[in-house]
């Protein structure tokens, strides 16, 4: 008996045909398939298959897929013609920070500050090596001993230069042989901050600072942050507090207020714009942050315009006030005057004064754009969704945006409303999927987040073995961040965690979303270095 195959052959090509013209056409049809396979282009080169994430449950086989990600990602970062490990750094690179090279800037021709700017593209190509960290590193105190108390082995501050700084912020930090530590035992830099916060939402018509949630107030943007004691305040109200400062060599804001588990990166909008998108912020503050207003046109003004969120707020706290006719506060009086007649012009309004806190609040209104005179700032068209160190702009975006939502009609929750997510592009049903997938590998990371692996005899966790406690990790950066799922687990699991989600460049643009839901988050391409201390 003929097999099947046989018998469609002799259909298609007559039953009458001796089994010789059988095999003949079986032979061309093959024939066939190669010429016109090896014609066409390898089609499924192109094809990108979306794997379904596999959560593993068992210990084993995690293990197992841990150890082949980790010689995946060795192959790939040692390169295809490096060959042995990477060798330590010197010491004088601890606190080295790629793209903030002054020196090399300053004989390239920047000036004006953009010398002290980000300039990646004209680093060095120096040898690859690995930072190591400085001789007397210590690991952080646990969140949130960690958060009052840092080791001065791990940040680049001299005792001298300590001593000498004019920062009020830096003065109330109290330095021990060993430790600096940001909360007295009297609690008198506690309440100097907790003072200054309650003046604030008292400023704006509220009861206390507490109540900055109901005010539409989650994010805020904290420009020259000092060392982070505000934003550490905040914080403590369930906000999220982004502390943003220039590169400094030695004494950083950024480095302090990171290695005291806050949110923060290095940032100047100099000559550029910030890494954010349009509408990203509820509130911008700037206490003491050194900005001459009345240069470039107007242009550092419309870049904070550009990051507030309609109805936001922008609170600026001026130098210490000196007696009337003093040198410092005619300085002050000639800083604050081009401040006050350019905000008429962006339909900012003067909300409140107080001694040297004032508070400008953005308009929720769409139609003031509409009359505002042609010959003053101009309004945008386009190109403001997705900034990625572009120049600084001299027009205003205006209320174009889907994303124009005053703060004060916006869900205080992380999971946005299904019309709030339309504006965004995104389906109800991929952003619970989103959440599901990353509560389930969350779960599976932190069973291997045991202190038993960092241990001098490390082993692997069984079944009696207690679970790592819950500020086992400050920070995480999730380098592809999506819809900030991971950022949501860890909230959910009330865990004591803070994300930077990086969306990068190239990949669809969800930092909007991610920030309206209220996490930190920047644009990065993955090409440069992130702009951060070691």
């Amino acid at each position: 008996m003929r097999s099947p195959l046989l018998n469609k052959l002799s259909l298609t090509c007559g039953r009458r045909l001796p089994v010789s013209w059988l095999v003949l056409c079986f032979t061309s049809v093959l024939v066939l398939i190669a010429v016109f396979g090896s014609s066409f282009p390898k089609s499924f080169d192109y094809v990108t298959v979306t794997p379904v994430p596999e959560i593993y449950s068992n210990y084993r086989r995690l293990k197992e897929q841990a150890a082949v990600d980790y010689f995946q990602l060795r192959t790939v970062s040692s390169g295809a013609g490096r060959q042995g490990e990477l060798g330590l750094c010197g010491k004088e690179r601890e606190n080295y920070v790629p793209c903030y090279n002054v020196t090399a800037n300053v004989l390239l021709g920047f000036k004006d500050g953009e010398e002290f700017d980000r300039h990646c593209e004209v680093s060095s190509q120096g040898k690859f090596c690995l930072v190591r960290p400085p001789k007397d590193y210590k690991i952080p105190l646990r969140w949130p001993a960690g958060r009052d108390v840092i080791w001065t082995g791990n940040v680049k501050i001299t005792k001298d230069q300590f001593l000498s700084s004019g920062s009020i912020t830096k003065r109330l930090m109290l330095l021990e042989e060993n430790q600096i530590a940001f909360h007295s035992q009297d609690g008198l830099i506690f309440d100097g901050v907790k003072d200054y916060s309650r003046q604030i939402a008292e400023m704006m018509g509220l009861g206390s600072d507490s109540e900055f949630f109901q005010a539409g107030v989650r994010t805020v943007l904290d420009i020259g942050c000092g060392f982070g004691s505000f934003g550490a305040h905040l914080v403590s109200l369930k906000l999220m507090a982004l502390c943003v400062a220039a590169y400094e060599a030695t004494g950083s804001q950024v480095q302090i207020a990171l290695e005291r588990g806050l949110p923060a990166m290095i940032g100047d909008f100099i000559s550029r714009q910030l890494p954010y998108p349009s509408l990203s912020f509820d509130m911008v503050h700037c206490a003491q942050c050194g900005i001459v207003w009345d240069k470039k046109e107007g242009m550092f003004l419309v870049e904070f315009d550009r990051l507030l969120k309609p109805g936001g707020f922008f609170v600026i706290t001026s130098p210490i006030s000196k007696p009337p006719g003093h040198a410092t506060s005619l300085k002050k009086r000639s800083m604050l005057t081009p401040l006050a007649q350019f905000t008429e012009k962006i339909c900012w309004s003067l909300i409140a004064q107080q001694d040297e806190t004032f508070i400008w609040q953005k308009t929720a209104d769409a139609h003031c754009y509409s009359s505002l005179k042609k010959n003053e700032v101009p309004l945008s068209k386009e190109g403001y969704d997705a900034p990625y160190y572009q120049t600084l702009m001299p027009c205003i975006i205006g209320a174009s945006s889907k994303r124009w939502i005053p703060i004060q009609n916006k869900s205080s929750s992380p999971d946005l409303s299904s019309v709030e997510l339309e504006v965004h592009g995104v389906s109800p049903e991929d952003f619970f999927e989103d959440l599901q997938v990353w509560k389930l590998t969350l779960k599976n990371y932190w069973s291997l987040l045991t202190p038993l692996i960092f241990s001098d005899h490390p082993k692997r966790p069984g079944d009696e073995d207690p679970l790592p406690p819950f500020n086992m990790v400050r920070n995480v950066m999730d380098m592809n961040a999506h819809y900030g799922g991971l950022n949501a687990a860890f909230l959910e699991e009330m865990k004591s965690v803070w994300v930077m989600n990086v969306v990068p460049v190239r990949a669809r643009n969800t930092l909007p979303l991610i920030l309206d839901r209220g996490f930190p988050g920047v644009y990065h391409d993955w090409c440069e270095p992130f702009p951060t201390y070691p």
